[in-house]
């Protein structure tokens, strides 16, 4: 994963290679590198999607019911045999 300095270095640098062209692109052509250049550093961030944060929150929510259930039966165990034990 590329570190917030140097990712921002980076962004940086393509930029006023961009921006220091000899002759200026067209609207087009520049909002096509720029896209390229965001691409390009985000790929480097390491970022998910949206879609991909939310599936994993749904299976993660689905644990988490999944725990407490089973915490709940240990609880409910352990509360049988307690009499017992003693």
């Amino acid at each position: 994963m590329l570190a917030p300095k140097a990712f921002l270095d980076a962004l940086s640098d393509q930029a006023s290679r961009l921006f220091n062209a000899d002759t200026a692109p067209s609207r087009s052509e520049f909002e096509n590198q720029f896209k390229a250049l965001l691409q390009s550093g985000f790929s480097k961030l390491e970022l998910i999607s949206r879609e991909e944060f939310d599936s994993q929150m749904i299976v993660l929510a689905r644990t988490r019911a999944r725990l407490e259930s089973l915490e709940a039966k240990v609880a409910e165990l352990e509360a049988r045999l307690a009499p017992t034990a003693e």
